[in-house]
């Protein structure tokens, strides 16, 4: 039917589904609808499908990312019109309330992370855009269509929950936890602050490869002498900014044992469970802990860099799959390790 299209869907279960949806329609002056050119599964959808996002309740379309084309825009829309090509923010910006006024959108009061959570999402053919005008990035000519989806979670992500709430410092000492997608896009965007190592611990040989290719200056495996390989490398001082990028208890105690005096803890994963702080052991190192969900303020500054060419992190989409075969999708991004996945490219 013409006024349907195919949305995959949250059902409750660890098994999304393709459902068929009514294509959304303007319903305020401020949305805009987006045909969907091109999209990614995020490891947050993973942690949805598992149960760790409460907020996003059964029969929800998946997905907060992607670039498409302007369909039609609400009365209010002045930045964007039909045809034009756009970067979809992963947050909802009403720009107006005191959260956006102050630099946190992530908590607008009528935004923050709607897509695929309290809203319906980008995994869908078509998706409805609140605050368009705010929320939205044009699509710039040179880079990819898989560089530009970047700019919609995941390279902000690592920028302003990792880097910039990590302190990243010239000449500091960095390690990052984790080098899924979000974990590398930290270390992409921490060589703009000159760091003098940068060290990614992963359980993952693969991915640890694809660090030192991406810039790490050192890599460890996860195990049972990590801890003791990270304090040889800074000569037993630990490093000044660490980087959560997993998100599950013996990651975050990782970033505890690793962390120098005066450092920083800077937390991107998404946690569903809980996690332990010891204090008994950090409580006189004056240390600092950050947590953040992504501002998505940064993501003009990045889509300059992309698209001078400075930053490329299309490179990150290792695998593509048509929007009918998104079960495949998220069942080789859920095997990322087996697969060799680091992001997957959805093409509509």
């Amino acid at each position: 039917m013409a006024n349907m299209m195919k949305a995959l869907v949250y059902n409750g279960t660890p098994t999304p589904s393709i459902e068929e949806r009514p294509i959304p329609q303007i319903s305020k002056p401020t949305d805009a609808v987006i045909k969907m050119v091109k999209g990614t599964i995020c490891g947050t959808d993973l942690h949805i499908l598992k149960g760790d996002v409460p907020t996003c309740t059964k029969g929800r379309i998946l997905g907060h990312e992607g670039v498409g084309v302007v369909q039609s825009v609400g009365a209010a829309v002045k930045s964007f019109k039909a045809g034009d090509r756009v970067i979809i923010s992963a947050i909802t910006s009403c720009s107006a309330c005191s959260y956006c006024r102050r630099g946190m959108p992530s908590h607008c009061t009528d935004g923050g992370w709607v897509l695929g959570n309290t809203g319906d999402g980008t995994q869908a053919e078509y998706v409805c855009i609140p605050h368009a005008d705010a929320s939205m990035h044009p699509m710039v000519a040179g880079p990819s269509d898989a560089d530009q989806v970047m700019l919609s979670d995941v390279l902000p992500t690592g920028l302003e929950c990792g880097v910039l709430n990590g302190r990243v410092q010239p000449g500091s000492t960095v390690a990052i936890v984790g080098s899924g997608p979000v974990g590398l896009c930290a270390l992409i965007t921490a060589q703009l602050y000159s760091p003098a190592k940068i060290i990614v611990i992963d359980l993952d040989e693969n991915r640890l490869k694809q660090a030192m290719s991406l810039g790490a200056t050192h890599t460890v495996q996860a195990g049972p002498d990590a801890v003791q390989q990270v304090m040889d490398i800074t000569g037993g001082l630990g490093v000044d900014s660490v980087i959560e990028a997993v998100g599950v208890p013996a990651s975050f105690k990782m970033c505890q044992d690793v962390v120098a005096v005066g450092g920083t803890i800077a937390n991107m994963g998404v946690h569903g469970a809980k996690v332990d702080l010891h204090l008994e052991k950090l409580w006189d190192r004056n240390i600092t802990i950050t947590t953040r969900l992504l501002d998505a303020v940064s993501t003009g500054m990045l889509l300059k860099l992309v698209e001078s060419g400075r930053i490329r992190a299309g490179t990150l989409g290792t695998h593509s799959f048509k929007f009918a075969e998104m079960i495949n999708a998220y069942s080789t991004f859920g095997a990322a390790a087996q697969n060799k996945a680091l992001k997957v490219i959805i093409e509509f």
